[in-house]
């Protein structure tokens, strides 16, 4: 890759991530739907490594985890009662969410948009019901904690906004990462490189 391209593609993607993680943060008002905000930076994650693949992906991802862990990072209870701040989730959450991205196709070149919904919409149904589940553990386990949201206000106060909130977002950010994105045909010539050397069609993750 030519020096002028690995310039574009660096500064692109330090400019998305500075960006979308400062909108994820000061408007959160941004697409809401009981009290449910577009999670910007997960479907960005899981956008870049499914069009670019798995290292961009994970790199923009341990980035965008590290950044939401320093502003954003969920608060939890400990099991002798102490709240304390869960460092290292959000880096985590975007290390699966790049992982997952990745795991549909290998070349950039036979990867369909469509598909790049179907996995935003997929991730942030995974990303959803784990957490939820092991909400529920935990506050089985931690006493004096407790768990009162019924199967019903989950998924339609949880899991059904962030999926359509998150797929909304999807179209614009994946327009914004073919048409304006770090690689100047929204192709990563790495992917092609790979497919003409005769890598399988699926990624074994």
């Amino acid at each position: 890759m030519r020096r002028s391209h690995l310039i574009r593609k660096f500064t692109v993607y330090a400019l998305y991530l500075l960006l979308f993680s400062t909108v994820q943060v000061t408007f959160p008002g941004i697409l809401t739907f009981y009290g449910i905000r577009a999670d910007l930076t997960f479907v960005l994650v899981v956008l870049i490594a499914y069009m670019f693949g798995f290292y961009d992906g994970i790199v923009f991802g341990a980035l965008a985890g590290i950044i939401r862990d320093y502003f954003s990072a969920p608060s939890i209870t400990t099991l002798d009662g102490t709240v304390t701040t869960a460092v290292g989730i959000g880096l985590f959450v975007m290390f699966a969410a790049a992982a997952f991205g990745a795991s549909f196709f290998t070349e950039r070149i036979e990867r369909n948009f469509l598909l790049a919904f179907l996995s935003v919409v997929i991730a942030t149904l995974l990303y959803k019901v784990i957490g939820h589940l092991l909400i529920f553990i935990w506050s089985n386990i931690v006493p004096g904690l407790a768990y009162n949201l019924s199967i019903t206000q989950i998924i339609t106060r949880s899991i059904l906004p962030q999926v359509i909130l998150n797929l909304i977002a999807a179209i614009p950010l994946y327009l914004l990462l073919r048409f304006a994105g770090p690689y100047s045909k929204g192709v990563n010539p790495v992917l092609i490189d790979e497919k003409r050397k005769g890598d399988n069609a699926w990624l074994t993750m």
